[in-house]
């Protein structure tokens, strides 16, 4: 009865501890979450944001890069966003390749 009643509260506090664990993963995932639309060309993302500046958003680093900066456009693993929805998505810019 012993063993029983230990299987069972063992039992019982994994599936706690695992639904707390996933809602705490959750949490910080969805905390820096926000709307962000990529686009292959500069030209789209400008249609998209015509108020706001369209930055290279490089998704392997997790920054992003403005014009006048030397990585911008550059790499396989990025794309073209409007700045504003870089910031509220949680990525930052880069301070690499200024001119």
């Amino acid at each position: 009865m012993y063993l029983s009643a230990l299987r069972s509260a063992s039992r019982l506090l994994g599936r706690a501890g695992l639904v707390l664990a996933l809602v705490v993963l959750g949490e910080i995932r969805t905390s820096h979450a926000g709307p962000l639309t990529p686009f292959r060309y500069q030209e789209q993302a400008q249609r998209h944001c015509p108020e706001d500046e369209v930055v290279w958003l490089d998704f392997r680093v997790g920054r992003y890069y403005s014009r006048k900066q030397k990585r911008y456009g550059s790499g396989l693993d990025g794309s073209y966003v409007c700045r504003k929805e870089a910031i509220a998505s949680g990525f930052g810019r880069s301070l690499l390749g200024l001119r």
